[in-house]
């Protein structure tokens, strides 16, 4: 997306703080969004569940040079929880989020209500196929991607973005969500931005709060292992042999593993012929009572 000329001089034309707005219901987001669209100004639309760390809010940083206004929404979306996940415990820090997002100078928070996204009587969801199919996450919440498109099909509807913006650690999520806008022919464009890491390579997350400091300790091991995988598969080595090597060092390292995969980064779909394809590696393990995800990108030469 081309910046237009205003959007390049509101955007880095000095770095004074400012409160967002902060927005609960419809009638007022849609007023607000109207007169931004009236002004054809260039909306950008950051989708979080708010325990804002350094990885969102370098996501609302990037949201700025291609936009004039940058949304973020804060809600904690239970359809995507199943009953035996951990909805009610879900980290919620919203008054430490508003300042965070001052700093990052966000325009405006859509932080509405579960009555607000679900009203009584909701009765429409959309249950995406594809991607969402590819025995990954879906294998282990069965649930999950039809939480996430219904959520995400909502938030791009009252927001209006030209663009939205998604990490890459939700590597799935993002393909979904990708597939998910073409399918319904809706117009933002969705931008996947690499993975925020901590210094060991530990993949930002809010559920890291959870972790032990025994089990903080080892779990840069998902990375490792990602990285280690990866060079050897772009080296020609065996994909299926890298990976058992993978599992194996994982598993030795206290994880439990849901899995270790290597996928065709755009489709998602089991790798056929892999001579210059684009493979993406995906892993997902729980440390105690957290369960992590993460994955690298990884392109065999030719």
């Amino acid at each position: 997306m081309c910046l237009r000329g205003n959007a390049m001089n509101k955007n880095f034309s000095g770095s004074r703080r400012r409160r967002p707005r902060i927005l609960r219901a419809l009638p007022a987001l849609r007023r607000v969004v109207g007169q931004w669209r009236a002004r054809r100004d260039v909306i950008a639309l950051v989708p979080t569940m708010g325990a804002l760390h350094a990885g969102h809010l370098a996501l609302v940083r990037l949201a700025r040079r291609p936009a004039d206004r940058v949304v973020v929404s804060i809600f904690v979306n239970p359809t995507q929880f199943a009953a035996n996940e951990d909805l009610a415990t879900y980290p919620r820090t919203f008054t430490a989020d508003i300042t965070a997002l001052e700093g990052a100078r966000a325009d405006l928070i859509w932080a509405p209500s579960i009555a607000t996204m679900y009203p009584v009587g909701f009765a429409t969801r959309i249950v995406p196929e594809g991607p969402a199919f590819a025995g990954l996450e879906d294998a282990f919440r069965p649930h999950f991607f039809a939480g996430v498109a219904t959520v995400v099909a909502k938030l791009l509807i009252q927001c209006e973005p030209d663009i939205a913006i998604f990490g890459e650690k939700d590597y799935q999520q993002l393909i979904v969500v990708r597939r998910l806008t073409r399918d319904l022919g809706l117009k933002t464009r969705i931008a996947g931005v690499p993975t925020i890491r901590e210094p060991d390579g530990l993949a930002l997350s809010s559920r890291n709060s959870y972790l032990s400091a025994k089990e903080r300790a080892a779990a840069p091991i998902l990375y490792r292992v990602l990285s280690r995988c990866g060079a050897e598969i772009a080296m020609g080595k065996s994909i299926a042999n890298v990976l058992a090597r993978g599992r194996a060092a994982i598993k030795a390292a206290g994880f439990a593993l849901d899995y270790l995969e290597a996928r065709d980064s755009v489709t998602l779909a089991p790798l056929g012929e892999t001579e210059g394809q684009s493979i993406r590696l995906l892993v997902a393990a729980r440390i105690g009572k957290t369960r992590l995800i993460d994955n690298v990108g990884v392109k065999i030469a030719r």
